[in-house]
């Protein structure tokens, strides 16, 4: 019988946790470093040389690879021969674990679980409740997989029930546009198929957690339905063009990864979660002889990547800008961002309508006339940092304030991520206004462009406060220009067509 202590458990969730935030698994930096080679579209391919380099960046300075460190998702397979040496539950063991790695002084993490969701919405600080799936199983070890799930990719998990004679992959490819670039491709897709509602999107969640192995997986040929699932889905996936960041390319998943269970005769049960360029998960072991020691990776498994903003990136400086410069931007040309900024993401957004709906003034500081906003929750500053990584959150989810923001308060333009809704866009068009895209997943590298920060108001919002932002050459692209094109539609559309006229390639290189 094996003995595992309460300070054994706790300690390896925390180390888990710290060392997830800043290394990306060495079958993903590989996955997106044979993409990046393949790449043959300039724009997906530069996002990709992006997350490379900011994935090494936090690899050396241990710092998040993204500033959403999401929320901690962990499965337990508990040995029934195990005994525990604890005063505490399993569950009160793995939030204490989360905890002490959110507050980790060392590295911080961004917290951003809210309680009472549905009503006031407050943040718990420290980013407790994880979410905790227990199975009791023979042996005498406790098996952990953890994880930590950025939101912008689990806001696109995808549910149905299909009937059963439907086609799994027929509904995969279908519902995969539709998620838009939020997820921050390229990414991988985790497939649950069978059991019911709840038991297929667990299946998926776990499916997100499992090692890159497609193109192996090719090689030897599939030896079952669910793997020839896996290459069709990541075959007719890829052709759909989306590409990094939904910006247009050959790459949209680096694998698709399946599971199943069975299910009642007349169901169908099929869930899908996307993982996004901030893979972030580990697998470890506890036998009671102490707790997990996760060995670090070797830089050298990071591809000699480097990137560079080109001879034809244009300055901009946001002290001076003004609607007429505006409007010579066009679809798809790389700025250099210089100058202040405010920022501000849902709930920000939210209270900004509320004043103005009830007559009252915006809190001093905050003036968004000819100003850009930035939708960003960076996380806090360590050390001689000015910011800690500070990253584009999924811009669609600010598209309901869009029309007001730029009717009432003379904003000029906004940065984010993903793409814009026919509402924003139109709102955009109107305006005359533009919005620009950083790059999802590349959330430290950004932050070393930003030179100064301060809290300018909502200070109680946490990381979704209203922060004054000072930049230099911070680089972004034009993603839907004054007149209203978007290049997350003209994008992929090029890119799809241009796919049905390239030979099949089977091996990456």
């Amino acid at each position: 019988m094996t003995t595992i202590r309460q300070d054994h458990l706790i300690q390896s969730i925390a180390d888990a946790l710290q060392y997830i935030s800043y290394y990306h698994p060495a079958d993903f930096v590989r996955a997106v470093g044979e993409a990046y080679e393949r790449e043959e579209s300039p724009a997906a391919r530069d996002a990709m040389a992006q997350i490379l380099i900011n994935s090494r960046m936090c690899a050396e300075g241990r710092r998040p690879i993204c500033q959403d460190t999401g929320i901690v998702t962990v499965f337990l397979r508990i040995g029934m021969n195990v005994r525990w040496d604890a005063t505490m539950s399993v569950e009160d063991m793995v939030n204490e674990g989360v905890r002490q790695a959110y507050r980790n002084e060392d590295n911080i993490l961004r917290p951003s679980i809210l309680d009472d969701p549905a009503g006031h919405r407050r943040n718990t600080g420290d980013n407790t409740p994880a979410v905790i799936h227990m199975t009791l199983v023979p042996g005498d070890t406790v098996e952990v997989e953890v994880a930590a799930k950025g939101g912008g990719s689990e806001a696109k998990a995808k549910f149905a029930m299909l009937n059963p004679s439907d086609s799994v992959v027929d509904w995969v490819v279908d519902t995969v546009p539709g998620m838009g670039a939020g997820w921050c491709p390229p990414g991988i897709l985790g497939i649950g198929v069978g059991g019911t509602a709840e038991k297929a999107m667990v299946l998926a969640k776990q499916a997100c957690m499992e090692t890159i192995d497609i193109h192996d997986l090719r090689r030897r040929r599939p030896s079952t339905r669910a793997e020839e699932l896996r290459l069709e889905i990541f075959d007719k996936v890829n052709d759909l063009g989306i590409g990094a960041q939904g910006l247009g390319g050959l790459t949209t998943v680096l694998d698709v990864k399946i599971r199943d269970y069975p299910t009642h005769a007349a169901n169908l049960p099929v869930a899908m979660i996307p993982n996004c360029a901030a893979t972030r998960h580990a697998h470890f072991v506890l036998d009671g002889s102490g707790p997990v020691a996760l060995a670090p990776p070797s830089l050298d498994d990071w591809p000699k990547v480097t990137w560079a903003a080109g001879e034809s990136a244009r300055r901009v400086n946001l002290d001076q800008v003004t609607p007429e410069e505006v409007a010579s931007w066009e679809p798809g040309e790389t700025l250099l961002l210089s100058g202040a900024m405010l920022t501000g993401r849902d709930a920000a957004h939210k209270r900004i309508a509320d004043l103005l709906d009830r007559g009252e003034a915006l809190p001093e500081g905050v003036d968004f006339r000819n100003r850009f906003i930035y939708y960003v929750g960076p996380v806090d500053p360590v050390r001689d940092e000015v910011v800690g990584p500070a990253g584009p959150t999924t811009a669609t989810r600010m598209d309901k304030f869009t029309g007001m923001m730029l009717e009432r308060t003379g904003l000029l333009g906004m940065i984010g991520k993903a793409e814009r809704g026919p509402a924003a866009v139109e709102a955009i068009r109107r305006h005359k206004a533009v919005y620009l895209m950083a790059v999802g997943g590349a959330a430290y590298l950004v932050s070393r462009a930003i030179r100064k920060s301060r809290v300018v108001a909502f200070e109680d919002l946490g990381m979704e406060a209203i922060h004054e932002f000072e930049v230099e050459d911070m680089p972004v692209t034009v993603a839907v220009d004054s007149s209203g094109e978007s290049v997350h539609q003209t994008g992929p559309r090029v890119w799809r067509e241009k796919i049905g006229r390239i030979p099949v390639v089977t091996e990456p290189g």
